[in-house]
């Protein structure tokens, strides 16, 4: 079969590279098409992971949220007695709370209020599980002292500095005076700046409209060897249908649905490839149409020798091929530094996964083939009477 497409004769490849200045253009193209659908999915994935980053780290294995809620950053409390309610099913270890809320943190240099995620929990007792955070909870036990994610925005201020110079530092957010005593990584998200971990009281104290029995989300922690799926079928069945009962996958699917279907956020990025592969398709289109009108007569030429439609078509075909992986190429290593240079400009995790460099090239493949495909039709102009 290979032998048949790739003949001794490397026909494709000479006719391709014949013309340099179509060449570089056609590359070019393709190459600017793949940055385009690797930009817009790269942006798309990154703003799903920062607005799932939070979930990530929950600890339990079933979480109670408001139904009304449509995502973390406009999540509505409810009662904490629905939680105590979970407490007493089989199956159910032990239960937790997390406080949520989105806080005016004032930048300590220049003044400017910035909106900062604040995630309030017993630090005797944590509900989220912050590698770099963990060690330092017991800080946080006094009122007003929290940690501060060393990836928010700069706009925040010079924070982490501040910190290692002097182990801790006085801000402002909400209008009351806080201890910023150490550091842990989060990464910012489109809805807010940066993150604060506090302990429940502060929370409390930072939102004083907030009650304490009015929870955002609660944590369910299974028995070894309980099945999650009855536990949380039992659970809905005892519990008011204002609590959503959910894994944690549905949960972050939840969030993801949100901003992907919801918020114009998916609508813009999915549009964004579309255009990127409609783009490379036409300028694909446009070098192998011009390259079959130039060399009509040698078609017609290999007709007339008595080669067939097919294999003319196999040649067009095989044009395509070499264009996708030497457009490919430039396009893939050109968005793999643009990648880690929006990461380190925003702090979005905005990192190359072989996942979608695979579906890239794949698409990069459909692109050049189909722009082949549109291309076969003048061969059909390629008559050998024409010339003899």
């Amino acid at each position: 079969m290979l032998r048949k497409l790739f003949r001794k004769t490397p026909l494709a490849w000479l006719q391709v590279k014949r013309e340099r200045s179509r060449l570089v253009v056609a590359l070019a193209g393709i190459a600017f098409a793949d940055i385009l659908m690797f930009f817009q999915l790269g942006l798309m994935e990154a703003a799903f992971a920062s607005a799932t980053a939070m979930h990530s780290l929950l600890q339990g294995d079933l979480f109670l949220i408001n139904a009304i809620s449509d995502n973390v950053q406009t999540i509505k409390p409810f009662s904490r007695s629905k939680l105590f309610q979970a407490l007493g099913k089989d199956g159910v270890a032990s239960i937790n709370v997390l406080y949520l809320g989105i806080g005016s943190w004032r930048n300590p240099d220049n003044r400017t209020f910035w909106q900062v995620q604040v995630y309030g929990f017993n630090p005797s007792k944590p509900s989220m599980d912050v590698p770099d955070a963990t060690p330092q909870l017991g800080k946080i036990k006094l009122l007003n002292y929290a940690l501060y994610d060393r990836t928010a925005r700069p706009n925040l201020g010079n924070v982490t500095s501040k910190i290692q110079e002097e182990n801790s530092f006085s801000a402002q957010i909400n209008n009351v005076q806080i201890q910023v005593v150490g550091v842990f990584t989060m990464g910012s998200t489109f809805a807010a700046d940066g993150n604060l971990i506090v302990s429940d009281s502060t929370f409390l104290r930072l939102f004083p409209q907030r009650q304490p029995d009015e929870i955002d989300v609660g944590l369910i922690k299974l028995k070894p060897g309980a099945d999650i799926k009855k536990v949380q079928t039992n659970l809905r069945a005892k519990l008011s249908k204002d609590v959503l009962v959910l894994t944690k996958q549905e949960f972050i699917q939840r969030e993801k649905d949100y901003w992907g279907q919801t918020r114009p956020i998916g609508v813009i990025f999915g549009f964004g490839t579309i255009v990127g592969f409609l783009v490379g398709t036409v300028i694909v289109y446009q070098i192998l149409y011009s390259d079959v009108s130039d060399h009509l007569p040698e078609y017609a030429t290999l007709k007339a020798m008595g080669y067939t439609n097919r294999f003319l078509i196999g040649l067009v075909l095989q044009e395509a091929v070499i264009l996708a992986i030497l457009g490919f190429i430039p396009g893939f290593a050109i968005s793999f530094g643009l990648y880690r240079l929006i990461a380190q400009a925003t702090f979005l995790p905005v990192i190359m996964t072989v996942e979608r460099a695979t579906l890239i090239l794949s698409l990069t493949f459909i692109m050049c083939i189909a722009s082949g495909a549109i291309t076969m039709r003048k061969l059909g102009a390629a008559d050998p009477a024409d010339i003899f």
